[in-house]
């Protein structure tokens, strides 16, 4: 499994690596457009990421705009099957939510703190891991 995770908070950062690095290779970013370029690098080298887990809210291209020019990416390269986006924020909004999936484009949306036996129950569900539960 290929990893990116996109975080501007380090502790954050560092918990999702932990978490999710005995699984597979993780790269990680702090914002949005480190996130969209790394993203967009895996693709013109024909290694795309299997899963992304983005923020929203950060500094220099925020979670959403870097969501969508994640999606728009991939609908020009076409080559490998759409990589999985979980939205690992703080809002919880019925707004932002609504956004992130239909306007956006994301497999699913995690509230912070994230429950980390949720986050592996989506692994599992999407086939990326099989830890024996």
């Amino acid at each position: 499994m290929k990893v990116l995770i996109t975080e501007d908070d380090p502790i954050s950062r560092r918990l999702l690596q932990k978490l999710l690095s005995p699984y597979g290779i993780c790269d990680v970013s702090e914002n949005g457009r480190e996130a969209l370029d790394a993203f967009t690098r895996a693709l013109e080298d024909a290694a795309p990421y299997d899963i992304v887990c983005l923020d929203i809210m950060m500094p220099v291209l925020d979670g959403m705009e870097a969501l969508k020019a994640m999606r728009e990416v991939e609908s020009r390269v076409k080559r490998y099957p759409t990589a999985k986006i979980i939205m690992t924020t703080a809002l919880d909004s019925p707004k932002d939510i609504i956004e992130a999936y239909y306007n956006g484009g994301c497999t699913d949306y995690l509230v912070k703190p994230i429950d980390t036996k949720k986050l592996m129950a989506l692994l599992r569900e999407y086939g990326l891991i099989d830890d024996g539960q």
